[in-house]
């Protein structure tokens, strides 16, 4: 319901066309691929692969779709990864949609679209974690055993368990769960 109605309140600007849209992030992908939108806007969570992966994989790709993240999520860690991997926008959800109309032109023409709020947040706290140390955390954060997050990552179980006990240390966390929902919160994870 949601992305049928934004997607008609972007139709409505007159210089607007709404060339796809997407339930996932693997759909997407696969969409952004093959109409080359000039801007795809998309969501950070999505099931599949994440705002950020589609954003990173355009930019490996050398697309020319510009990427807006619309989300619920005001963390500054999100915004700057998203930045990292080559958003040019990122707007919550609670913004009103001339707000996001006017992101997408911004966007389009070569600019970039941030939250103000968050803009100035992002720089405040720095993301601790390696790009390493995430993957890991994420996939302990999904209950795996050190065993399995070694196989999949192709590591030995020692560098795993030293890549979690590094994440723990950083933030100061009890365990390896507390460490994942730190990270979430920070939006790091």
């Amino acid at each position: 319901m949601v992305l049928g109605a934004l997607a008609a309140l972007l139709e409505i600007e007159s210089d607007f066309e709404v060339v796809a849209q997407a339930r996932t992030g693997d759909e997407a992908l696969d969409l952004a691929l093959r109409h080359k939108p000039d801007v795809l806007v998309t969501d950070i969570e999505m099931p599949g692969l994440t705002g950020l992966d589609i954003a990173s994989a355009l930019r490996d790709r050398r697309s020319t779709s510009r990427v807006i993240i619309l989300t619920t999520f005001a963390r500054p860690g999100y915004l700057r990864r998203a930045l990292e991997v080559g958003a040019s926008g990122y707007l919550l959800k609670d913004a009103p949609s001339a707000q996001l109309a006017d992101a997408i032109r911004r966007v389009a023409g070569g600019g970039r679209a941030i939250d103000p709020a968050l803009a100035s947040e992002a720089w405040t706290e720095p993301d601790p974690l390696t790009e390493r140390e995430r993957q890991v955390l994420r996939l302990a954060d999904e209950g795996l055993a050190s065993a399995e997050i070694a196989r999949r990552l192709k590591l030995s179980e020692g560098t795993v368990r030293n890549y979690l006990s590094e994440s723990i240390g950083k933030l100061g966390a009890r365990n390896r769960a507390d460490a994942a929902r730190l990270a979430r919160q920070k939006g790091w994870l």
